[in-house]
């Protein structure tokens, strides 16, 4: 991942204020040394309800104890959540991560903490591994304890050399003190190195060095503090750029001896084309699940991230948009790290009903059932999905990623009718004996055994909708110029979907990127889809028009038959500002709501 850009500095000085902060007794999350969550623990994570890196919206006293007054509605309606997980940006620039951001925590965290105690909450804490300047900015300026550990760009420290680690081990066992529980560990670079070291060292010596220091550091660290959480982000492995490159070998399995979880990429859209963006963003967290499955990591230690609401330009402004089935999704996977990230203020109390519902469903089978993959691999549009089996029951959670009807048979040795629980919006699913029929991008529940009762039902994904029908058409097409293509369909009967991805020369699908909030440019100024009929300009409804700080590959849009003249030749131009024209692939469907 780049190193990030534009940090703000953060947060409070230790003081006898906290002298009583430091005995707070907070609910027991113990483990042993032997890494690994020993149930399910859901996080509250408030990323996205603030971003500072894809957005200016700052992270504040006043915005983290809002939050925690949610967590507190939702809990009282059932919702389990167990842990505050606080965000980057906390600290100051000054003071080593033992100073919090004096503008935006004057008196520091005590308030917060005594309200986390009061309410059952595990607080937790973010940390840069060693990042601490991106783009010429500190996030962190020196101090003296870290002398030695000093890098020639002054961006990243030394974990081998000097006293940043050792400082870093004794800055964890301070917040452990004050009731902190869970740590997360971000922006990890195991090439950093002084000139010295890097005019003696091999880089891939340098590299070793980096993560056996760092390993025996958070060993040791462990056995004084078992009872602390360490969960590993960004630079701790996984191809997480996008979901076109080949699985291979990228996750040192040693990070298991010392993290109880890793994630497997931030939320973003995949390189599967949808009309429903947010499927295709669901995608792209199931393939990274699939990818870290390969690297041999087991399902239960895969933080999949993936559930991530808000008004920012993290989540791409998304609201609460589809937000029941990426919940669905997000617990189906199988990681006893459930991560809720974002606004979670947008949920009312029915929507915190239905959460309690999902939530008692799947963190049962999580910690009492066996979860397992089933079906192709997300990114190559293949059906596929989880299986969760128990003692009396199955439940079968599957997606299909492809712009036509797929059939899918759900094996098991469970006996009696299955029953569909939940589905989006449209098609309605099949389901004969054991072979599930699903519509274009949809995604379905199957419960059999016990989860065939009524009682389990989810209802209905109103934020997805599904067609009826869809068929592909012929179309004819030329290339205009570089970077446009026209084509005609003959055939126009019913509304119009136009698949249009942007690929390199060797077929693969490549990413533009605009940027991110504030000044990011929309994906619309990067991929334009435009229909004619004669020479009057038919409106194309698009979706993925967003500021998408990620990078988009490919665009949809539709058109509504109410706009058309039925039999009457259709003239679609698909335009990229950065693809090749003689290397777009554009596709041209009917299809019927």
């Amino acid at each position: 991942m780049k190193r990030i850009r534009n940090w703000v500095c953060i947060l409070f000085l230790f003081g006898s204020f906290y002298t009583n902060l430091m005995a707070i007794e907070l609910p027991e999350f113990r483990c042993p040394l032997a890494t690994g969550l020993k149930r399910p623990l859901t996080v509250y994570n408030n990323w996205s309800a603030y971003d500072e890196l894809s957005d200016n919206i700052p992270q504040t006293e006043e915005l983290c104890m809002r939050m925690l007054d949610e967590m507190i509605r939702l809990k009282k309606q059932g919702v389990q959540l167990d842990c505050y997980l606080m965000d980057a940006f906390w600290f100051d620039v000054d003071g080593g991560y033992r100073s919090w951001h004096k503008k935006n925590w004057p008196e520091g965290p005590g308030n917060w903490l005594k309200k986390c105690k009061e309410n059952g909450i595990i607080p937790g804490l973010w940390f840069s591994t060693n990042l601490i300047q991106s783009g010429g900015k500190p996030m962190l300026n020196l101090i003296s304890e870290w002398a030695g550990s000093q890098t020639s760009d002054k961006a990243v420290l030394s974990l081998f050399e000097g006293g940043y680690l050792e400082h870093l081990m004794e800055t964890l066992r301070i917040y452990t003190d004050m009731g902190f529980r869970v740590f997360k560990f971000d922006f990890a670079y195991f090439d950093a190195a002084s000139d010295c070291a890097k005019a003696t060292m091999l880089p891939t010596k340098i590299i070793e060095a980096n993560k056996q220091s760092f390993i025996k550091a958070i060993k040791k660290f462990r056995i004084k503090n078992p009872e602390v959480i360490f969960i590993a982000y960004n630079g701790f492995g996984g191809d997480m750029e996008n979901t076109v490159a080949p699985f291979r070998k990228t996750v040192d399995s040693r990070w298991l001896e010392i993290f109880d979880t890793l994630y497997s990429g931030d939320p973003r859209f995949s390189d599967v084309p949808m009309m429903n963006i947010w499927r295709s963003q669901d995608l792209y967290s199931d393939h990274m699940v699939w990818q870290f499955a390969f690297n041999g990591l087991p399902l239960s230690r895969i933080d999949n991230c993936s559930f991530m609401i808000g008004e920012t330009g993290t989540c791409y402004k998304r609201g609460i948009a589809a937000w029941k089935s990426s919940l669905i999704l997000n617990l189906a996977r199988g990681g006893w790290l459930n991560v809720y990230h974002g606004n979670i203020n947008l949920l009312n109390d029915t929507d915190a009903r239905w959460f309690a519902k999902v939530q008692k469903i799947y963190l049962e089978l999580q910690q009492f059932g066996r979860i397992s993959l089933m079906g192709g691999i997300p990114g190559k549009a293949q059906v596929y999905g989880y299986k969760a089996t128990s003692v009396d029951g199955c439940l079968f959670t599957i997606v299909n990623p492809a712009q036509s009807e797929c059939e899918i048979e759900l094996l098991s040795d469970v006996d009696g009718e299955g029953r569909i629980l939940f589905t989006d919006k449209g098609f309605t699913p099949k389901l004969k004996g054991r072979k599930l029929t699903l519509g274009a991008e949809q995604m379905v529940v199957v419960g059999l055994g016990r989860y065939a009762a009524k009682q389990y039902d989810l209802g209905i994904e109103e934020g997805v909708l599904i067609p009826r029908r869809i068929k592909q058409l012929v179309m004819t097409s030329r290339i205009k110029d570089k970077h446009t293509v026209e084509g005609q369909v003959a055939d126009v009967s019913d509304n119009i979907r136009i698949v249009f991805s942007q690929l390199d020369g060797t077929g693969n699908p490549f990413r533009s990127w605009g940027g991110g909030l504030p000044d990011g440019v929309t994906m619309g100024e990067y991929f334009k889809i435009n229909a004619k009929q004669g020479e009057l300009n038919i409106p194309v409804k698009i979706i993925y028009d967003k500021v998408i700080w990620s990078g988009l590959s490919w665009a949809v849009g539709e058109i509504d038959k109410k706009d058309l003249k039925l039999d009457c030749p259709l003239k679609i131009i698909c335009w990229s500002k950065e693809g090749e024209s003689k290397n777009f692939k554009i596709d041209i469907y009917n299809v019927v709501y």
